[in-house]
């Protein structure tokens, strides 16, 4: 592992967290939004805005970070998990989390050191990172805006 294996670890952990929170986003859309699906939105975007408020804490062009396209999903899943006043309309948005997830230079960088597999399939995983965030958000612009039969 080169580098600071402190900060391999974090960027790992990073990682399992976006991933874990991409699933429980995704599998919560379908399902009854109660309270525990409530609070555990508001856990996540608590733990998104301590992330972003950090990543903007460090940054050296700030304002660069809060209009970079990874910025703008956040403050938009941030919305939507801590909004739920908005309504559940605006719930699919919360798949731009997963625009974030391969965005990192320094993560794609570190899955190529550590994994040959990445190494070898890293375009076919970014492309379809890619397509599933964009069929995601087409199937759900559909449905939010199709007339209700």
């Amino acid at each position: 592992m080169k580098g600071r294996p402190r900060g391999v670890r974090f960027r790992y952990a990073l990682l399992i967290f976006d991933i874990t929170t991409i699933l429980f986003l995704v599998g919560s859309s379908f399902t009854h939004h109660g309270l525990a699906v409530e609070i555990a939105d508001a856990v996540i975007g608590l733990a998104i805005v301590a992330d972003f408020t950090a990543r903007l804490w460090i940054s050296r062009n700030r304002l660069g970070e809060l209009l970079h396209p990874a910025g703008v999903a956040d403050l938009v899943v941030i919305a939507s998990l801590l909004a739920p006043l908005a309504g559940e309309g605006l719930a699919f948005l919360r798949v731009a989390r997963m625009l974030r997830l391969l965005r990192s230079y320094r993560l794609l960088s570190r899955l190529r050191q550590d994994f040959a597999f990445f190494r070898r399939n890293e375009q076919t995983i970014v492309a379809v990172t890619n397509l599933a965030v964009f069929v995601f958000v087409m199937t759900a612009l559909v449905y939010e805006t199709a007339p209700d039969q």
